[in-house]
């Protein structure tokens, strides 16, 4: 099958118009982006858009072959005009299937938002599925069908993977999870960001976001094979985002993870029984995790390294250090100059040599000290000092390294 995206934008295209916004100033030229709208081997058109036909010329292709024409979700503000020659825009109700005379064959996929998915076998086989704007698919039971035709579970109840998803990925994460939970989603299976608007971040930010799930983002009347999976991004293994005092660094380690299922939430800090200002950060902490998450507390953080399983997101490093610091007694000049020096260096040894050798995806979190006030008093900058070893060690060990300032993430490594 072949697929021409139309368009790739918001249902109010990018730029909307009159908006100040600094994403909507900069999506001029191949940056902005039409409501979104595919064209399936000139036969099928998924959903029906202002321009349709102009944008379907300017990619090369005539929409005289469009035998079907769907609807994938309620669209706002007036009747659009149906181009001369083209069927009148209809929708499946979920779970039945409609088949072309040309080979193809839909099926309406049931979704927790108004509107409908559409799962397309083409007469090969490929299989692609495309979500609406802020919807993600509902009933992902194994085997059940609620996503997948009968062609798509394998003999043992688990779904083999589309060879391409179209989807809402920056809206909704969570719908890409679900899908790589159920099997949908797979190492190949190319997944393309759409319904993309001024909340998305501007330029090359947007392009590494989405590769960090998985996925990507093409330009208006891009035509992709689907099946052609060489251009799928390599979803980084481990990583560690470094920022100062409320950067948002842990926000972005989150976000970096979003679209993965079952995440295990390492948290370094304990509760700290009495006081109040954590608990306060914990809470917001914990309100914005996806529910599919587990949270663990704990500084052991070797031995989950070395097990198999779901994500590690290590929420922080820094407090790790001050943990580690406390059972070595680094803090005294004494038991410091007596062994407890050569034993800290010891466990962050340790540490990183576990995250060199581990086989889970891992975000960490630490804090960038080092480029302000020197501290006033020796164990002050005893930490300070061991937390720059600390983190250069790790990263030495990271495919990406990202240091985060003023809630904007700078890539320094991959």
């Amino acid at each position: 099958m072949e697929l021409t995206l139309l368009g790739t934008g918001a249902p109010g295209g990018l730029p909307l118009p009159d908006c100040p916004c600094a994403p909507c100033a900069t999506a001029l030229g191949p940056a902005a982006r039409a409501a979104t709208a595919l064209l399936v081997d000139g036969v099928l058109l998924l959903d029906l858009t202002p321009g349709a036909a102009f944008a379907a010329a300017r990619a090369g292709h005539s929409l005289g072959g469009v035998r079907q024409v769907l609807l994938s979700h309620p669209h706002d503000g007036p009747a659009v005009e149906v181009p001369a020659g083209l069927p009148q825009p209809g929708r499946v109700a979920d779970g039945r299937e409609l088949a072309l005379l040309t080979g193809h064959r839909v099926r309406a996929v049931a979704l927790d938002a108004p509107g409908s998915g559409y799962e397309v076998t083409g007469p090969d086989g490929e299989r692609l599925l495309y979500l609406p704007p802020g919807g993600a698919p509902a009933g992902l039971g194994e085997g059940n069908g609620g996503v997948q035709g009968n062609g798509g579970v394998q003999a043992h109840g688990k779904r083999s993977p589309y060879e391409m998803v179209v989807a809402d990925v920056l809206g909704r994460p969570d719908g890409l999870a679900r899908l790589r939970a159920a099997g949908a989603v797979g190492p190949t299976t190319d997944v393309i960001a759409v319904h993309i608007g001024h909340e998305a971040p501007p330029g090359p930010e947007l392009t590494r976001r989405l590769a960090a799930a998985g996925a990507r983002a093409v330009p208006d009347g891009s035509t992709l094979v689907i099946g052609a999976y060489e251009d799928v991004p390599d979803v980084p293994r481990r990583t560690l985002v470094l920022g100062g005092a409320r950067s948002g660094k842990s926000v972005e380690a989150e976000r970096r993870l979003e679209a993965f299922p079952e995440v295990l939430y390492v948290a370094t800090g304990g509760t700290r029984n009495g006081d109040t200002e954590w608990a306060r950060r914990v809470s917001v902490h914990r309100e914005r995790r996806p529910g599919s998450w587990r949270t663990t507390e704990t500084c052991d953080l070797v031995p989950l390294l070395a097990e198999d399983g779901p994500p590690l997101l290590v929420d922080c490093l820094s407090l790790w250090l001050t943990h580690v610091m406390d059972e070595v007694k680094a803090w005294d000049d004494d038991e410091w100059a007596s062994g407890g020096e050569r034993e800290l260096r010891r466990r962050v040894v340790e540490l990183a040599e576990a995250v060199r050798a581990t086989r889970r995806t891992v975000a960490a979190v630490s804090n960038e000290v080092g480029s302000g006030i020197v501290p006033a008093t020796a164990s002050g900058r005893r930490y300070r000092d061991e937390l720059g070893r600390l983190n250069t060690l790790f990263a030495a060990e990271c495919e990406h390294v990202l240091l985060v300032v003023a809630g904007q993430a700078l890539a320094l490594r991959g």
